[in-house]
């Protein structure tokens, strides 16, 4: 069973306290970053080090393309999905989810937080190019080819960040931005490619925003049962994982420090709370999560993240006409 909480590791190999937390229940998560990065052949190891202390821990990667890529060297340089939504058909968007996905796999990710549902509105600091594009209808048009390429290659996909960050020019690394538009405004734009893709069966997770929608309720949409209880389970008729988007954000601190920001988002409705770069928060939010009973629901809903690769070694990924293909339309214009 995956416990509650997603840490992360600072390094190439796992340290001796790594693999005390990794053994430790409650966590059931690890995010990777560029910094455990180097080639390849470590990165498999590293993976390989992990499983071998936690078989069934969840291993994530924010590998969206663009700025946000950790993995580059050895990988597929992947365009912004501004840049790609702008040129490709729906046929390569296709291709190029396909790819993402299956490279991931074939080194033993199991997913990617991808991919972004925001609408690059205002040219919000946080979305910018990672967007689609700037009209929430568009974004829903020109992510689904891309989920549903993402989805043959094997991986869960993760909307983020719900209902869309897009409008709001504050990033939420750095503060708390604050929304003032209703909850019908809200749902009748931002909110689209959000309803449309849980509509369609195409969303395996959701990772809401670190934004205070000030009309609508006084806490954080990741830290709020209307947004994630009401709007989300109930209004939307999501049964997938919810994620807590990085409770070391500086958006996430209305909540008070760590022992309290897990708690709230567990309270709140999400399945998962990430801690990342902050090893001492990290342990706050496990000493208080002691006890701890994930219930069945939530279990199984985590489960379903584990990746199931089509094709799982990179060398079957190099004899793969399809990735070979992909590759070479990224090419000619990367």
């Amino acid at each position: 069973m995956n416990g509650p909480l997603m840490i992360d590791v600072d390094g190439l190999e796992l340290t001796a306290e790594d693999r005390e937390l990794l053994r430790h229940p409650l966590v059931g998560g690890l995010i990777l970053f560029a910094r455990n990065y180097r080639d390849r052949q470590q990165l498999q190891q590293l993976v390989g080090a992990i499983r071998a202390e936690r078989p069934e821990i969840l291993i994530a990667v924010d590998q969206e393309g663009g700025r946000v890529q950790r993995f580059r060297e050895q990988f597929t340089r992947l365009p912004s999905m501004q840049a790609l939504s702008a040129r490709a058909d729906s046929a390569q968007l296709r291709e190029v989810g396909w790819l993402l996905a299956a490279e991931l796999l074939a080194v033993g990710i199991d997913f990617s937080f991808a991919p972004v549902l925001d609408a690059d509105e205002r040219h919000c600091r946080i979305v910018g190019d990672r967007s689609f594009c700037a009209d929430p209808t568009g974004v829903a048009v020109r992510v689904r080819p891309f989920i549903a390429g993402m989805r043959e290659a094997g991986m869960a996909t993760t909307g983020k960040h719900f209902p869309g960050h897009g409008h709001v020019l504050e990033d939420s690394h750095e503060e708390l931005p604050e929304d003032d538009r209703t909850l019908d405004e809200v749902m009748a734009s931002d909110a689209l490619p959000f309803a449309e893709c849980i509509g369609a069966g195409e969303l395996d997770a959701v990772m809401p925003a670190h934004i205070r929608f000030v009309q609508v309720d006084s806490q954080p949409v990741g830290f709020s049962r209307f947004w994630l209880q009401w709007v989300l389970r109930e209004q939307l008729s999501f049964d997938g994982v919810i994620f807590s988007d990085d409770l070391s954000m500086e958006g996430a601190g209305a909540a008070g420090g760590y022992a309290a920001r897990i708690r709230a988002a567990l309270d709140a409705g999400c399945d998962m709370g990430l801690v990342c770069n902050n090893r001492a928060g990290a342990l706050e939010a496990l000493a208080e999560l002691e006890g701890f009973q994930p219930s069945a629901e939530s279990a199984e809903r985590l489960q379903r993240m584990r990746g199931r690769p089509v094709i799982n070694s990179w060398a079957a990924l190099e004899d793969s006409e399809r990735w070979q293909k992909a590759r070479a339309w990224l090419a000619t214009w990367m």
